[in-house]
């Protein structure tokens, strides 16, 4: 699967496509109808598929002191887009040049001119261009000038209530993972480079491997069991605390998953942890043997709990 830039060109092979146009991040049941239907149409046009993203997100340009709050990273989002059918992922880099395009702009420059665009599905609360002055009336309206066929999706509703970012973050924030999991229709995965650390996981029986948070949302601090996935496909049970180990100084805020049988070395290597289940808060403990009898029985109810979850 290709990654496009939105500010290029799109390659003959792959223009004359519909776009699945929206951000996308964390690509949970709402975005997947969005792109079905993007690719569905796709097939029927006879044309490529494109899933369009916005990347660095529209939030982080217009505020850009605000917490992390992202999903999922270009690379996941690649993956899953590529999982749903899609023939390349279109990138906009989102500064002040996009930003300042109205929506007649956007549609007349981008997505007819660079890309080529036959058609363009979004969800029905899509909105763009300047001061978000586009919305899919307008999208539509703005296709039948440009030679568009235009579609919007309905939400997606899951317990009674349209699922939405917002709110797999906040399940996520309350360290409900199987709620963010429903909704996700797969669990919430954090997916970074594997750094050294001060290796005190080791000194105490238990080596974890470092991952840094980047941008992604803080979930609930404490200690998950969860899954890690390796660059060579395997699949590792463990448990992780996320937090800022509270009993070690000075505190650093990191993902240490403890994968259980493991003995390999992961150094620098990209791995992606999937979080299954919040098993208790963080703790301050008086000294190492407290915290080495804690770990162990987190260890153990992981083990309980991910023996219950075999993979799919």
């Amino acid at each position: 699967m290709e990654r496009l830039s939105g500010s290029v060109r799109v390659p003959d092979h792959l223009r004359g496509g519909v776009i699945a146009l929206g951000n996308f991040d964390g690509f949970h049941a709402g975005h997947q109808a969005v792109v079905g239907r993007a690719v569905a149409l796709a097939r029927q046009m006879g044309g490529p598929a494109l899933v369009a993203t916005f990347d660095p997100h529209p939030v982080r340009h217009f505020k850009p002191d605000a917490e992390p709050f992202r999903l999922t990273t270009l690379d996941q989002r690649q993956r899953l887009f590529g999982k749903a059918g899609a023939d390349a992922m279109l990138v906009f880099e989102f500064g002040a040049e996009l930003a300042s395009l109205t929506a007649e702009e956007f549609v007349a420059q981008r997505l007819v001119d660079l890309i080529g665009a036959r058609g363009v599905v979004t969800g029905e609360d899509f909105t763009f261009g300047k001061g978000r002055g586009g919305n899919v009336d307008v999208l539509a309206e703005l296709g039948l000038q440009y030679g568009l066929v235009t579609e919007a999706v309905a939400p997606v509703a899951a317990g009674g209530e349209v699922i939405s970012s917002s709110r797999i973050r906040e399940a996520l924030q309350a360290g409900d993972c199987e709620a963010a999991t429903r909704l996700l229709t797969r669990p919430f995965a954090i997916e970074g480079v594997v750094k050294h650390g001060d290796k005190l996981g080791r000194d105490i029986g238990f080596p974890t491997a470092n991952i840094e948070l980047g941008h992604y949302l803080r979930p609930r601090y404490g200690i998950y069991a969860v899954r890690g996935r390796l660059p060579d496909g395997r699949v590792l049970d463990g448990a992780a605390n996320l937090g800022i180990r509270p009993t070690f100084d000075p505190p650093k805020e990191l993902l240490e998953p403890h994968f259980f049988d493991f003995s390999g070395d992961l150094y620098g290597q990209t791995i992606e942890v999937e979080l299954i289940r919040f098993l208790r808060p963080e703790m301050k403990f008086d000294g190492l043997d407290a915290l080495k009898v804690q770990i162990a029985q987190d260890c153990e109810d992981a083990k309980r709990v991910l023996s219950a979850r075999p993979l799919p």
